[in-house]
């Protein structure tokens, strides 16, 4: 376990390299010049050269690409050019109020998914698999900028049970785990959760309809166990790869929510790339898309632990 634990971290360093490369070229090979959200339409060429020497946009690419990757490590990513505040302090703040909106949605999409597949894949080719199926077809392919907003009209705008933007009544920073500001995180939650839900729900009912048909489960109905006995070997083999799919819904969920928070106003990482694009803030944009990266790459590391731990067979 521990050998296995370990080439999983050595692996995880040159991914997390290649990934610190691919964000930096990316940003860099968009066109567009990044200080024209900050100098006047009139300025001056030696203006012009004294910002871009401020923010080392001068020097060589590999240049500026080794030293960014040195002051990251250090946690230094720079500073805002739209708002010459901490690249750090602002991407932190996002990553937290996106993980309170993407956690609370995978255990939503997870649970309901879970219970989804494995009811369709027990009672295949029943009333219940067709429902069950139904609903996950169409959890994957609603879109959900389009499902948010119809939420917003029927529930906010209507009905009046929920507030329609925002992640409080005084904003984020005050956040506390009360009705208060539960209720602006129902929305944006729910329409993140379809998505997740309806890939769960097909990955999970796809493999336990497998299982059902591996001979040590017909064995075990052979020799009379019960129902409940069967649903706890078939959830015991189902757990590691539904906990991969989850975490893989997780990290999607930490970096491809731009739609959503833009609809709900929600001030996460979605929000903040969205921003730092139309402005062309360069190290705003590294800063967040090098967080979330290496938020999605431990997530995975964390997840094949688990998955070890829950089946051993997979570290040999």
């Amino acid at each position: 376990m521990l050998n296995y634990l370990l080439r999983r971290v050595l692996y995880t360093l040159p991914i997390m390299l290649g990934v610190a490369l691919l964000c930096f070229a990316l940003v860099h090979i968009a066109p567009g010049d990044p200080l024209v959200s900050i100098l006047p339409a009139d300025a001056s060429a030696e203006l012009q050269a004294q910002m871009r020497e401020l923010y080392g946009f001068n020097q060589p690419l590999p240049e500026q690409f080794l030293r960014w990757v040195w002051r990251a490590l250090q946690g230094d990513l720079g500073q805002s050019i739209a708002t010459s505040r901490p690249v750090a302090t602002e991407v932190m703040t996002a990553v937290v109020n996106t993980l309170r909106l993407a956690v609370v949605a995978t255990l939503i999409g997870f649970v309901l998914g879970s219970l989804f597949g494995f009811v369709a894949g027990y009672f295949r080719n029943s009333v219940m698999d067709r429902l069950c199926s139904v609903l996950s077809v169409l959890g994957v392919s609603v879109p959900h900028y389009w499902l948010g907003m119809v939420m917003v009209i029927i529930f906010s705008s209507q009905l009046m049970w929920l507030p329609a933007t925002g992640a409080g009544p005084g904003g984020s920073g005050d956040w506390v785990w009360d009705w208060a500001h539960v209720q602006f995180m129902i929305l944006p939650a729910i329409t993140m959760s379809v998505i997740p839900m309806g890939i769960i729900a097909r990955t999970v009912r796809a493999l336990v309809a497998e299982l059902l048909d591996q001979e040590f489960i017909v064995g075990l109905k052979a020799k009379g166990l019960t129902h409940l006995g069967i649903f706890r070997h078939v959830l015991k083999n189902a757990a590691p790869t539904a906990l991969a799919v989850m975490g893989l819904q997780l990290g999607y969920l930490l970096g491809g929510s731009i739609l959503i928070e833009t609809v709900f106003s929600w001030p996460g990482t979605g929000f903040l790339l969205n921003q730092a694009i139309f402005q062309r803030d360069l190290p705003l944009l590294q800063g967040s898309i090098l967080v979330l990266a290496v938020f999605f790459v431990l997530l995975n590391l964390l997840v094949d632990v688990v998955q070890t731990l829950l089946d051993p067979r997979i570290a040999r």
